[in-house]
């Protein structure tokens, strides 16, 4: 700590008043005297933790199929946490832990979660699932009996993969508003999109299978996004202040687009990836590419360097 006392900045700044005792008794405590209940003795991670000791103690492959609520809020996020405490940024195995939930899952499922744990939901999620994804994989399609359409209707909340830094996800339909916002290293398909998708993204690689709201992009540094433009409304919804939209034409597009929604039509079972996939000539040419201006050129040049270092 510095002082800062002979600094322009706080010439003239007073903090006394919140360094000031306040006027009370002397038996009134002014500090902490007992121990806060956080409430999380009896969260579901607890019991995931245990089942999964063989993955975690001897490293050997965990499958589970449990029931979820909404009240089981940051699922596999303490889960997590052990296995980055053990195991360090490197995590598990792929897949190492999977585990299938059913029903409707709380805030923030699959928070910060590891590499090496697979979470698949059938049912549906509130808001912020997959904040700060940190290399695992969440997969969520509707149940089966589902009367409604999947392609139409969210099933993932707000704010989805907010932060997110590492692994892939696959939502059998539409997320809220502020999808993938600051992603900056997962792969994500999904079937459409709420207002502001994409917005202050600086990494990874988003699949919109269908339409988006307004104002997606915003703020996008970096990052590529492939979006299903079959009415031709997308130009208008998107906010091209940072970046352009092109045609999916190079090879490596084309490969990385097919490889993406044939992995969401495998886990989720989409019919819509299904669809696509099985018209991709005629398909292909409504994708449009999102691609941010400054991250574009910082590409071609790492190209042209590395040409000239061969």
């Amino acid at each position: 700590m510095q002082q800062a006392i002979d600094h322009w900045k706080a010439k003239g700044l007073d903090l006394s008043p919140l360094l000031k005792a306040p006027d009370v008794a002397e038996s009134v405590p002014r500090y902490c005297v007992q121990k806060q209940d956080h409430g999380i003795a009896d969260v579901l991670d607890n019991q995931l933790i245990e089942l999964c000791k063989p993955a975690l103690d001897k490293r050997e492959k965990v499958t589970l199929d449990l029931p979820i609520r909404n009240v089981n809020r940051t699922v596999g996020t303490m889960l997590s946490s052990r296995i980055s405490k053990q195991y360090g940024a490197e995590g598990l195995p792929d897949d190492m832990i999977s585990i299938k939930f059913n029903g409707s899952a709380g805030q923030s499922f699959g928070a910060f979660l590891a590499r090496g744990v697979t979470l698949t939901l059938e049912g549906e999620s509130n808001d912020y699932i997959g904040k700060g994804l940190s290399g695992g994989k969440i997969v969520v399609f509707p149940p089966k009996n589902a009367i409604y359409s999947p392609e139409d209707t969210i099933l993932v909340g707000n704010t989805s993969l907010y932060g997110a830094t590492q692994g892939e996800a696959y939502f059998y339909g539409m997320a809220g508003e502020r999808f993938a916002v600051r992603n900056s290293g997962v792969r994500a398909v999904v079937e459409g999109t709420g207002d502001h998708g994409c917005e202050y993204m600086t990494g990874g690689v988003v699949v919109v299978l269908g339409r988006t709201g307004r104002n997606f992009a915003a703020g996008m540094s970096g990052g590529i996004a492939f979006v299903l433009d079959e009415l031709g409304k997308f130009p208008a919804r998107c906010n091209t202040g940072m970046v352009e939209l092109e045609k999916v034409a190079a090879a490596d597009d084309k490969k990385l687009l097919h490889e993406m929604i044939t992995s969401h039509f495998m886990v989720t079972g989409s019919r819509n990836a299904k669809r696509i996939l099985d018209s991709w000539e005629v398909v292909l040419p409504k994708f449009v590419k999102v691609m941010p201006v400054d991250y574009k050129r910082v590409l071609e040049e790492r190209k042209k360097k590395a040409a000239t270092t061969k």
